[in-house]
């Protein structure tokens, strides 16, 4: 059987563009067809079709390129196809082809329905004048065109309710891959003469907090979690955030210490020698927390999304309602006495190969 991949945009970096990784090597030989390509040389010359938004400026602005995009999912070109498999995160699973692929079978695998207008308080790019203008006809058109004839998948059951509330539609649950063996293992080899003095010289217990710095990952709460328990915090990373972070900080002096763009090898050891990793966002799944679990590391999560699946309130981590310093400071003493190989054996539960598996039963059975 032929097939097609569709992808809303490939972007140099980022969670979806790793699932698009993971779905075209079970497919290798689907071409895949997205609004633009930011990396032309994550895949081979020519399995990539961009959209004619590629050629125009608005490929630099996602805002401004918003209004366009159901029109342009909805008149693609003529293709081949005996299925296809939309990866949405927007409006790609509007996606609808001239030629064979037009009436092809259909399956979406979902990692939100479009947080702009679905869910704005947890998207801060929801709240502007263009979004909040929009909002309201976007949504009538998703949710119509959201009842097509399509299998759906979630990246999480977090994400199953929102499909329910939003387009009215049921759904399975196909986690998203992680590569677990890549933090399974002591990466201390590959590290950098610099890194190694730079390990040498970090606390021996610290809790650890690390993503981008943006304000919604509430990198915030990990510097809390430290203070509430008594413990040293490492946050590792960088972004806009980064100000409002140094600043709390300074309020707790010889607590914090910050760690910018750390190395795959570097955030490997960072996890591994953490007392625990502290991930207070609301997210669709969540990744890094089960990197952490890779490396034997319990997490403290947010009992809210998509974290609270991978992680076992008790077993390999602990999962918080508050983050009032009392209930942090309980988080960090449950997860503490996690069994470091339980942690593991969970993140293998969500192994990239464990998600291959799943995706290829799904388009063929």
């Amino acid at each position: 059987m032929t097939g097609l991949i569709v992808h809303e945009w490939l972007a140099t970096t980022g969670g979806s563009e790793n699932v698009v990784q993971s779905i075209a090597a079970v497919f290798p030989d689907a071409p895949i067809v997205c609004l633009w390509d930011d990396l032309p040389s994550r895949f081979e010359a020519g399995r990539v079709s961009e959209t004619w938004l590629a050629r125009t400026p608005l490929r630099r602005s996602k805002a401004l390129a918003l209004p366009f995009m159901p029109a342009v999912w909805r008149n693609l070109p003529n293709k081949d196809a005996d299925w296809v498999l939309c990866s949405s995160h927007l409006f790609a699973h509007h996606a609808q082809f001239s030629g064979t692929a037009r009436t092809a079978r259909k399956f979406v695998y979902v990692h939100t329905p479009a947080r702009y207008i679905w869910a704005p308080e947890l998207d801060g790019r929801g709240n502007s004048w263009l979004a909040r203008t929009i909002s309201k006809p976007l949504k009538t058109l998703d949710r119509k065109r959201a009842q097509g004839d399509f299998s759906i998948a979630a990246n999480s059951v977090f994400i199953q309710k929102r499909i329910e509330k939003a387009w009215g539609r049921g759904s399975q649950v196909i986690y998203p891959p992680v590569q677990v063996a890549a933090f399974a293992k002591d990466s201390s080899e590959a590290l950098t003469i610099e890194e190694e003095v730079l390990l040498g010289n970090l606390p021996e217990t610290f809790i650890l907090g690390a993503s981008r710095f943006v304000y919604y990952k509430r990198l915030d709460v990990a510097i809390a979690a430290g203070v509430a328990a008594g413990v040293q915090v490492i946050l590792a990373g960088e972004g806009p955030d980064a100000p409002r972070l140094r600043a709390l900080a300074d309020e707790h002096p010889g607590v914090v210490t910050f760690v910018p763009r750390p190395s795959h090898a570097l955030l490997s050891q960072l996890y591994s020698r953490a007392l625990a990793y502290v991930f207070p966002s609301v997210e669709d799944f969540g990744i890094m927390p089960v990197e952490a679990m890779a490396t034997g590391t319990p997490v403290v999560a947010n009992a809210i999304g998509g974290a609270s699946e991978s992680v076992v309130h008790g077993i390999t981590g602990a999962l918080t309602y508050s983050f009032a310093p009392s209930a942090l400071k309980e988080a960090v003493e449950i997860a503490s006495l996690a069994d470091s190989s339980a942690c593991v054996t969970r993140a293998w539960e969500f192994d990239t190969r464990v998600f291959e598996t799943k995706i290829r039963d799904w388009v063929q059975a």
